[in-house]
């Protein structure tokens, strides 16, 4: 893919390695070493989650300093990793299904939006949010009755926070009460906000993360063109693969922090839909309003925000190790080795 480095038509041109499409995949390969990959990453990111769980069901504003204290004291490190098995097990499917519907989605609405004639940077911004979308709602099908059962896991035993009557052994004893109580649908609770938050998340992120990529290379760009113009070069600019990956991951990180702005009020919610039972609604679950309501008259506004640290740095993190992976999974699942370019 060649980007131009400035508007004018004397820009120098960056040169990087060409996308690969669903079309150039091994698609075993590609689902093989992805579970693999991101099993890796879900495990060295789990604490945070930890952690932005249990603040988002505190009854009052706690320091991510006081929680990870609080946890490591009474519950070891052990705390950290509670309802990891169940989330382990669901992030493998929920995985597959998502890489599978957002490069199948990108490929198949970028070929639509170049037919209509867009620009380069239109094209790119409409297929990325479109396939950010149907990605996370393919996911959520599997991901939010995982979800429901490990967060139940990951407040149990915290202190100062509003948890489920319930004490849990383990992720199938959670599951069989949650169906013995709740039902099916209890599995499913939250699976509309769950949608609300993600849906739109993933777009935002995907359209950010592909706006930020292209400016910043664009940046890059302009300098190179100065620098050859000073110098008395000429010709593209061809990155090293460090660079690359840099640019990559301070992509993920910038998309990350605007997309964890704009929906952490719908992501508390959702996390309180899922974790508290009914004790104290005549045995029904809360609905979305009461957990406003609840949380409003707890702190305010601030308390649709409690965990926005956690999670920022999770989503960061984790979009960060993600792009940068699933770039490197790519190209490790491509048919043929040969490398793709695009002048």
């Amino acid at each position: 893919m060649s980007l131009s480095a400035a508007e004018d038509e004397s820009a120098s041109e960056i040169h990087l390695p060409a996308d690969i499409d669903w079309a150039m995949l091994d698609k075993s390969k590609f689902f093989f070493l992805g579970a693999a990959l991101f099993s890796g990453v879900s495990a060295t990111l789990y604490p945070v989650v930890v952690l932005k769980t249990r603040q988002q069901v505190s009854l009052s504003q706690i320091s991510c300093f006081n929680t990870a204290f609080s946890i490591t004291r009474y519950e070891g490190l052990r705390g950290f990793y509670k309802g990891f098995g169940t989330s382990l097990m669901g992030t493998i499917p929920a995985r597959a299904l998502y890489m599978a519907a957002l490069e199948v989605t990108k490929s198949n609405v970028g070929t639509a939006t170049v037919k209509l004639g867009f620009s380069e940077a239109t094209v790119s911004t409409i297929a990325n949010a479109a396939a950010g979308l149907s990605a996370a709602l393919a996911a959520q099908l599997v991901w939010t009755p995982i979800d429901v059962v490990s967060q139940r896991l990951m407040v149990q035993g915290g202190n100062n926070s509003i948890t489920s009557g319930y004490r849990y052994n383990g992720g199938m004893d959670a599951f069989r009460k949650i169906v013995y109580t709740d039902g099916l649908r209890g599995l499913y609770r939250g699976f509309g906000i769950s949608i609300l938050t993600y849906a739109p998340s993933n777009a935002v992120w995907w359209a950010t993360y592909s706006t930020a990529h292209r400016l910043i290379w664009g940046g890059i760009g302009c300098y190179c063109c100065k620098k050859d113009e000073s110098g008395g070069g000429s010709g593209g600019f061809r990155p090293y693969s460090g660079a690359v990956v840099a640019v990559q991951g301070l992509s993920a990180a910038m998309a990350s922090g605007f997309s964890a702005l704009v929906t952490m009020p719908l992501d508390t919610i959702k996390t309180r839909l899922q974790v508290l039972d009914g004790e104290g609604n005549g045995g029904r679950p809360p609905t979305i309003v009461q957990t406003v309501r609840n949380l409003v008259k707890e702190g305010g506004l601030g308390a649709c925000y409690r965990g926005l640290g956690p999670r920022w740095a999770s989503m960061s993190m984790s979009a960060t190790t993600m792009i940068t992976t699933y770039e490197f999974l790519k190209r490790l699942s491509t048919k043929s080795q040969e490398s793709f370019t695009i002048e």
